[in-house]
């Protein structure tokens, strides 16, 4: 019985891993040959033909495995399913054909309007954020959970810009919900979990640089990074929906407020300067780091860190007896912080510099990075 668990934790995931990492060469291949490739040019700075299908890889081989493996009940995960190829659909659109906008945010709504309704994933329960007793959303239940569902797809599909950031930072948040579910005995989600993060993992082999990669042959597309934010979305939701759930909402906040935080300040910053919320600029969190003169392989990595401690912070305060409007005031604080500091590139730009100062390449010749720091990654909006 004991190794039956073992094999039908674990066994899974390695399979996953691997066929992620087996099926990425062929299928990027096929995908150069049917001109599904993100090409150099505009804002785009990386000098080679890429193939965005690294998100339809991820999420076919989970979706697949999922119920190969009956880790997945469908008469659950239904609703995950159908939002999943959704947004799989009409991202691959906009990665071949660049599809409108307002086009791309409808397939948004209708994906978010499907967990919320279909799937009966809305989140009601708040808990007890300002210390007054707990907070239900109540009949904004609905319209709550789809505006945020569509907030967080955006906030991934956006902070894509980064060989290795979205990818590296799901896998994060990922993991800690995984942490969460596993310390309440809710093995069924956490099983779930483990075989997304694994296909995750394998992507990451290909998008992540390091000394021996130095620069991704793969990107998610927005096929990848909506579905990754829609996923998120659902087991946020699911996890927190009640006071005897795996995790606190706020908890849940931290574990994805880096997202957020930095989609939040850009749309603030754009709008207070004049522009369109979504218009492309050099002011997320990531380029600041790249302005500072870090290279990408550590820029990523800080961030994911960065990422990891917020969440420590929500789930270790909640087990350490952290009054949840402790965190909710911090959360507050870090958010207005991040804001206001962000109006200020070159502000931001400084900070990073001094704190992370170990991490600058000032030597030119010892990075292909340095002296190039438009030409390192590629803002979405």
């Amino acid at each position: 019985m004991l190794e039956q668990s073992v094999i039908h934790i674990f066994v899974p995931p390695v399979i996953a891993f691997l066929l992620v990492v087996l099926l990425i060469m062929p299928l990027r291949k096929a995908a150069r040959i049917s001109g599904m490739v993100d090409k150099p040019g505009g804002r785009k700075k990386h000098d080679k033909e890429i193939p965005p299908v690294g998100g339809l890889i991820i999420f076919s081989i989970f979706m697949i495995l999922g119920v190969v493996f009956d880790n997945v009940n469908l008469n659950k995960y239904w609703a995950l399913y159908v939002g999943l190829i959704i947004l799989l659909a009409s991202g691959a659109l906009d990665d071949k054909f660049n599809i409108d906008a307002k086009i791309k945010m409808g397939f948004q709504v209708i994906a978010a309007t499907v967990i919320a309704f279909g799937g009966n994933v809305q989140a009601a329960y708040l808990g007890d954020l300002f210390g007054f007793g707990v907070v239900w959303t109540g009949f904004m239940s609905y319209p709550f959970t789809i505006i945020a569902i569509v907030l967080l797809i955006n906030a991934m599909n956006l902070m894509d810009g980064m060989d290795g950031l979205v990818g590296g930072v799901s896998a994060v948040i990922f993991t800690w919900f995984m942490v969460a579910a596993i310390s309440m005995g809710w093995f069924d989600y956490a099983q779930v979990l483990a075989l997304l993060i694994a296909c995750i993992c394998g992507f990451l082999v290909f998008n992540m640089r390091n000394p021996w990669r130095r620069k991704a042959s793969l990107f998610l597309g927005d096929a990848g990074s909506m579905s990754i934010g829609l996923t998120i979305s659902w087991f946020a939701v699911l996890l927190a929906r009640g006071p005897h759930a795996p995790i606190e909402p706020i908890a849940v906040a931290w574990i994805i407020g880096f997202p957020i935080f930095d989609t939040c300040a850009q749309f603030y910053r754009r709008i207070r300067e004049g522009k369109h919320p979504f218009s492309p600029d050099r002011g997320h969190f990531h380029h600041h780091f790249i302005d500072a003169g870090i290279p990408v392989r550590y820029a990523s990595i800080l961030i994911i860190a960065i990422v990891a401690v917020m969440g420590g912070i929500g789930v270790g305060g909640i087990a350490l007896g952290v009054p949840a409007y402790i965190l909710t005031l911090g959360w507050i604080g870090l958010l207005f912080t991040h804001i206001i500091i962000s109006c200020n590139p070159e502000r931001y730009v400084r900070i990073i510099r001094k704190i992370f100062s170990r991490f600058i390449v000032s030597d030119k010749n010892s990075s292909p990075l340095q002296g190039k720091p438009v030409g390192v990654c590629v803002d979405k909006g």
